[in-house]
């Protein structure tokens, strides 16, 4: 039971250093453009580099 003594202040600690992670990824806008990403999935972009690449 003593270990309790260490063990609920390093979990209120690591809480709130993930607490206060998430805030700052809000401060700054890693959540601003959700659908972003997954619509970049669907575009090729590698027509541009065959072109670059081609002998001659």
């Amino acid at each position: 039971m003593s270990v309790l003594i260490y063990l609920i202040p390093i979990a209120l600690f690591l809480g709130l250093c993930g607490l206060a992670a998430f805030l700052w990824s809000l401060k700054s806008g890693q959540y601003d453009d959700l659908e972003g990403a997954a619509h970049r999935v669907l575009f090729d972009d590698d027509e541009n580099d065959r072109n670059d690449r081609s002998p001659g």
